[in-house]
């Protein structure tokens, strides 16, 4: 009876110290050696870091988040794209308009003649210097007969852009001049030159501008000097 005793104590110490192997804090760690139990182990731990917010002292102002600077590589084509230049010059332009030509045939003979006045300016090296040339052609009445005066021209012009969308400009230009019908006072040709200038205004297209021009036009018909005005207005293109 003693031992059977003994051996029901012993039997009951060993069935303890079991259980509390079990239920010790190492049992985790022999858990997370176990592929199988390794899903539930990582269900303990957080996926992100916590962030704790404290509350502000008393007397002391929250900082606001500081703002995301923005890129300069954004914002600058948007402003480049809204700039361009007020007075922009080229290096041709092109002229079409209506000429009112007050033409001095004779002393005492004054012909007034309408047409159209026909031009071409080139700037090759500078923004203010080029070569021009000018065609215009005007129809009338002399000694009750149908007329008809062309005149050929080609020299220099000087440019100046002001404010407000105003360039202006002078010319020199020489040629000839041919007249009809044939009269008896002397030949259909002569010599010709005209010198004047004008204004150009810019319009609501960079490429377009309205002219205003007048000049005066030499020229030696009849054995006589005709110095004749001329009055223009028109288009003028740009490229």
């Amino acid at each position: 009876m003693k031992h059977a005793t003994l051996l029901l104590g012993a039997v009951f110490l060993f069935a303890m110290s079991s259980l509390a192997q079990e239920n010790s804090p190492n049992s985790l760690f022999v858990a997370a050696s176990d592929p199988g139990s390794a899903a539930d182990v990582s269900s303990f731990a957080p996926s992100k870091p916590l962030l704790l917010a404290l509350p502000a002292a008393p007397g002391e102002a929250e900082l606001p988040p500081s703002p995301t600077p923005l890129s300069n590589s954004s914002s600058e084509p948007a402003q480049r794209s809204g700039v361009y230049r007020v007075f922009e010059t080229y290096d041709w332009e092109i002229y079409g308009g209506y000429a009112f030509f007050r033409f001095y045939a004779l002393p005492n003979n004054t012909e007034t003649m309408n047409g159209i006045d026909l031009g071409i300016a080139y700037f090759p090296t500078s923004s203010w210097f080029g070569v021009d040339g000018d065609v215009f052609g005007e129809f009338g009445s002399f000694l009750h007969h149908s007329s008809r005066f062309a005149d050929y021209l080609g020299g220099a012009r000087v440019r100046r852009a002001g404010s407000r969308g105003i360039n202006l400009w002078a010319h020199g230009l020489v040629g000839y001049s041919k007249f009809l019908p044939q009269t008896p006072f002397g030949g259909q040709n002569a010599f010709s030159y005209e010198a004047g200038g004008g204004v150009d205004l810019a319009s609501s297209h960079r490429r377009l501008a309205y002219r205003i021009e007048a000049d005066m036009v030499g020229t030696r018909f009849f054995h006589a000097n005709q110095l004749s005005p001329k009055i223009s207005f028109g288009v003028v293109f740009k490229f």
